[in-house]
């Protein structure tokens, strides 16, 4: 089966401009985990991508200011842009790397805070919701709310963290992969800052 694209050409080479472009540094949370982190040695935003028994989930910092471009650009109305607002935004790719069918449910995932309380995240499905009432479906630009892949099937979309910028927080996220429920955790994972860095003369 051919592989399945969420986000426009536009965001789509963004994220893989921001991959092609970053230096690498490796990290192996456990043994059964793969973790790489990015720096874009342009930018410095910062991306993270684990594979795990299968599933590779990649979180990619977006910039505030981007993400209000880019729904300011489409002509949306300006509540819906600043709905976002409260939100730290990742590009995110996730991929089934299994010998076999793979599904999740971001309903499912949590992101934990310093205080070490959980957090469910906003899914596809509650944005939409929200923004039916406003007369307006943005729905591609967000992650799938719950896939069921294919081997080598991918989706991409944005993941929503209801954080100020530069926050830190660990991801908790699950799948499911031949019957059997599977639990991942990206570790001290941080919001792409206010605005961009100045470069260093």
């Amino acid at each position: 089966m051919a592989p399945r694209y969420y986000l426009s050409m536009n965001i789509t080479h963004r994220i893989l401009r921001h991959g092609a472009l970053l230096m690498l540094v490796c990290a192996t949370p456990s043994p059964a985990a793969q973790l790489t982190q990015h720096r874009d040695p342009e930018s410095g935003l910062l991306s993270w991508k684990q594979v795990d028994r299968g599933f590779s989930l990649e979180l990619i910092q977006l910039l505030p200011d981007y993400v209000k471009a880019l729904y300011s650009s489409r002509g949306l109305p300006q509540s819906v842009v600043e709905g976002m607002t409260p939100y730290c935004v990742f590009g995110t790719v996730v991929q089934n790397h299994s010998g076999g069918e793979l599904s999740y449910r971001v309903a499912d995932w949590r992101y934990v805070t310093a205080d070490g309380k959980k957090h469910p995240l906003k899914t596809k499905t509650q944005w939409l919701a929200e923004w039916k009432k406003q007369g307006v479906d943005f729905g591609w630009s967000i992650l799938p709310a719950a896939m069921t892949f294919d081997v080598g099937d991918w989706a991409q979309g944005f993941t929503t963290v209801r954080l100020p910028p530069g926050s830190r927080f660990d991801l908790i996220y699950s799948w499911r992969h031949h019957g059997k429920h599977y639990t991942g955790t990206l570790k001290n994972i941080v919001c792409a800052p206010a605005h961009p860095a100045v470069p260093t003369p």
